[in-house]
């Protein structure tokens, strides 16, 4: 590979049922029962998301929450998109619902039992394109976590954002600092997100006023993604990667026509 930092292409598969507001935490979570399994804008989403893909020929790995994969149409549409894009499209794990573990206390057995779940459901449904690579649902990991990783063998984890502006969301006496230093002390691969003047880009902060702007500024600096033969040195550590993410559901803003910032594509 080119000696630039090269970039790892992520997105997210949440839809509005998923989102911390509705789902998953223990003080932010109002659910909303008449939300649907799979909404419209998420079916918008997945439109503009095909039609972005169309346009270059990068590979994408899309961290799936397993239980999307109660509905069929959802299915359809995931194996859809890997059948039309086929080595360019991975599969990783974020999670089989979307609870923030980090923010609740530590239960290493019903994580390791949700993992296990997950990680069934996403093999049996896309078993050509799914990875043991991790993304945490809500997006943060406690320390805590990391053996049950290990456990069940996933080989690469992105759930670390490195910036000061979300210590708070890593768990109770933890932070970005000490989840990677705790992962360093394993064989598991970190692949934190990219940040700009240690603010995030990932994600929100894309859209998030005050943060936008250099959200923006660095997804648009960014050197050449992954191609699907390259795509296996995310689990290779002495490849330095800028990894960036992004969720289904952008590509349905501005009438469907939103695409990420990116230099090239």
């Amino acid at each position: 590979m080119s000696d630039l930092t090269r970039v790892w292409l992520t997105v997210d598969t949440d839809d509005l049922r998923h989102v911390p507001s509705n789902q998953g935490h223990p003080t932010r979570s109002k659910p909303d029962n008449d939300l649907p399994v799979l909404s419209d804008t998420f079916r918008n989403g997945m439109i503009g998301f095909k039609e972005w893909l169309n346009t270059h020929d990068r590979a994408v790995t899309l961290f799936v929450i397993a239980d999307q994969c109660e509905s069929e149409e959802f299915v359809q549409m995931i194996r859809d998109i890997c059948e039309s894009f086929e080595k360019r499209i991975t599969i990783g794990c974020h999670g089989l619902h979307h609870r923030s573990w980090s923010a609740w206390p530590k239960d290493a057995e019903g994580f390791s039992r949700d993992l296990k779940a997950a990680a069934t459901v996403l093999e049996q449904e896309f078993p050509q394109h799914f990875r043991r690579w991790f993304r945490a649902p809500a997006g943060y990991m406690a320390s805590w976590m990391i053996p049950v990783l290990i456990e069940q063998e996933f080989v690469v984890d992105s759930s670390v954002n490195p910036s000061w502006l979300v210590n708070k969301k890593y768990g109770k006496g933890e932070s970005w600092k000490t989840v990677l230093a705790a992962v360093k002390q394993t064989s598991l691969i970190e692949r934190p997100w990219k940040t700009r003047l240690s603010l995030p880009t990932c994600g929100p902060a894309q859209h998030i006023t005050g943060l936008r702007w250099n959200a923006r500024r660095a997804w648009r600096s960014l050197s050449e993604p992954l191609s699907a033969s390259e795509i296996d040195s995310v689990e290779d550590s002495s490849n330095e990667l800028d990894t960036i993410y992004w969720h289904i559901l952008d590509h349905a803003r501005k009438d469907g026509g939103w695409i990420p910032p990116i230099k090239g594509l």
